[in-house]
């Protein structure tokens, strides 16, 4: 059976999950694109539906067949592969970290966010704790981080949830204020801050932390995107530390 029309109760709740709060609601987020989904499911996620195009129905057992017209009403892609997964978003508990991770205050910009949890995979930072973050759990965040969203640690709380956590963890911000990046050796296991895109470290973890680091810059220059930032910063901690 193909499913033709986007009334479908199915296809409904699908287009819903475009909504923050119906993600939260249903615990639940899509991941689209052949290399996506092949990725997601190759990483052991916990998949509660495929929706495939009929040319495609043989690659994935079990999958929902939708008409062209329908995948495209549904997906969030400007050119649609014809594929989307429907994932359960895992609930990892906010507890301590085992080695080096990162802290991100208030990104509220989903491509960054979606980038920093791509690079922090790539290097090797497995916990990734978001403090008043943007949900990175969106179409474009989930693109933007190219599959490092399922092979990291995502653990969401407030202030006073996640600093206690983090004690005995020093925490290294990304600040203007701080010592050159290149120069600072930083100890064993570390938390790298980064903060908000226009405002930069909040107070509460800002008093929390035991070090300041910073990229030099030329005078012509006043900032770097966050997501560049903390992938240089990310991949240099970890190199001076060794």
């Amino acid at each position: 059976m193909i499913i033709s029309s986007k009334a479908n109760p199915v296809i409904k709740e699908i287009s819903k999950l475009n909504d923050k709060k119906f993600r939260k609601e249903k615990g639940a987020y899509i991941v689209e694109g052949i290399k996506p989904v092949n990725e997601c499911i190759a990483a052991g996620c916990e998949i509660m539906r495929i929706v495939c195009v009929s040319e495609l129905a043989e690659n994935y057992s079990g999958a929902t067949v939708v008409t062209h017209e329908v995948f495209e009403s549904i997906s969030s892609e400007k050119t649609p592969q014809g594929v989307l997964a429907i994932v359960k978003i895992p609930k990892n508990e906010l507890i301590a970290p085992q080695n080096s991770c990162l802290l991100l205050d208030s990104l509220q910009d989903p491509g960054n966010l979606g980038t920093i949890i791509r690079t922090a995979n790539a290097a090797g930072y497995e916990d990734v704790y978001l403090l008043n973050c943007t949900d990175p759990y969106s179409p474009k965040a989930v693109r933007a981080s190219m599959s490092g969203i399922f092979f990291v640690n995502i653990r969401r709380g407030n202030e006073e949830e996640i600093l206690p956590l983090l004690k005995g963890v020093p925490l290294i911000c990304a600040d203007m204020d701080g010592e050159n990046v290149f120069e600072f050796t930083p100890p064993d296991n570390f938390c790298l801050c980064i903060g908000n895109e226009g405002n930069g470290i909040s107070e509460g973890v800002a008093q929390s932390a035991e070090f300041k680091v910073k990229i030099p810059m030329r005078e012509t220059c006043e900032s770097l995107n966050a997501a560049v930032s903390a992938g240089i910063a990310m991949y240099q901690l970890k190199r001076n530390r060794s």
